[in-house]
């Protein structure tokens, strides 16, 4: 299976515990895996924002802006 994206809407806020656990699960036991496009410094979040835009990132964009 294979999820791009997702959101927790407030129709499942009740939830919010039991979803964390057991997600924390998946990822510590390697069932779940995600991406991170991380870009290095605030002057460059125009730049990924475009690339965000245009589809050339892969999973969640991170803008690092300190150590």
């Amino acid at each position: 299976m294979r999820v791009e994206g997702f959101i927790i809407s407030l129709d499942y806020s009740h939830r919010y515990e039991e979803f964390f656990k057991q997600m924390s699960e998946w990822i510590a036991a390697g069932e779940i895996e995600f991406r991170e496009d991380i870009v290095d410094g605030l002057e460059n979040t125009v730049e990924a924002f475009q690339g965000l835009l245009s589809g050339k990132n892969f999973g969640k964009l991170i803008v690092k802006v300190a150590e």
